[in-house]
């Protein structure tokens, strides 16, 4: 078994126990390899060990991947980086998510370029919880219309909300914060009756806090392929 197989294995561990603690089952936690900037081979040992959903930040990087690993069909490829105009026609074409809608614009430019003959784009709402202005996401008061308005997009299917909240090492922080987006879902959907059941939040270093606050995707990276190389 390789050492990628391995830290999976482990992190399946993390999230079984996590979601018993909180009286959920395992099953309904789904797990993202955040594989930006691993290897392929890094990427084919992870396959081996039976994941199936990868998460990119890079286009290009990502679009390398998906080439080089179109034959196989299992893999589903979500993008969590932030969005960019120029780049949203490939986003479009290639992925099967999309965690970072931020802007009506950029979600109506994806709409447009969903050729036809896929699916839906499955996408979620960012959310600034933290209100870093080193972060992408709109604003939690602002996140309601968005939903709307993507919502009601033919090319796109709104799934729920994202976030990556300030890091912290206090587990009660960590709660906290991934409660507010939790909460605010919540609002959403019995303002609107959007049927949002999708929460992605958590990573490597808080994927308990998020569990127990009502995560169904978390992304991981480090604890998988260990700590990434700088770009």
């Amino acid at each position: 078994m390789s050492a990628i197989a391995d830290k999976l294995q482990a992190v399946h561990r993390r999230i079984a126990a996590a979601a018993q603690a909180a009286g959920r089952a395992p099953e309904d936690v789904r797990l993202l390899a955040v594989s930006k900037s691993q290897s392929l081979s890094a990427i084919e040992a992870a396959i081996a060990a039976g994941q199936t959903d990868f998460a990119e930040n890079y286009v290009q990087e990502a679009l390398e991947k998906c080439a080089a690993l179109k034959s196989n069909g299992i893999l589903t490829w979500h993008f969590i980086g932030p969005l960019q105009s120029n780049k949203s026609r490939a986003i479009a074409e290639h992925f099967a998510w999309v965690h970072s809608i931020d802007r009506l614009r950029l979600a109506q430019r994806l709409s447009e370029q969903r050729p036809a003959a896929l699916p839906p784009l499955q996408v979620c709402v960012q959310v600034n919880i933290s209100g870093e202005a080193s972060k992408s996401g709109c604003a939690p008061d602002l996140a309601q219309a968005l939903c709307v308005a993507v919502a009601a997009l033919p090319g796109l299917q709104l799934r729920g909300l994202m976030a990556i909240p300030a890091a912290s090492a206090d587990r009660q922080k960590q709660a906290n914060a991934f409660r507010t987006l939790r909460l605010l879902a919540q609002t959403i959907h019995e303002r609107t009756a959007l049927p949002l059941d999708t929460l992605s939040m958590g990573m490597s270093d808080d994927l308990e806090a998020a569990i127990a606050e009502g995560a169904t995707m978390v992304r991981i990276g480090s604890a998988i392929f260990g700590e990434r190389k700088a770009r």
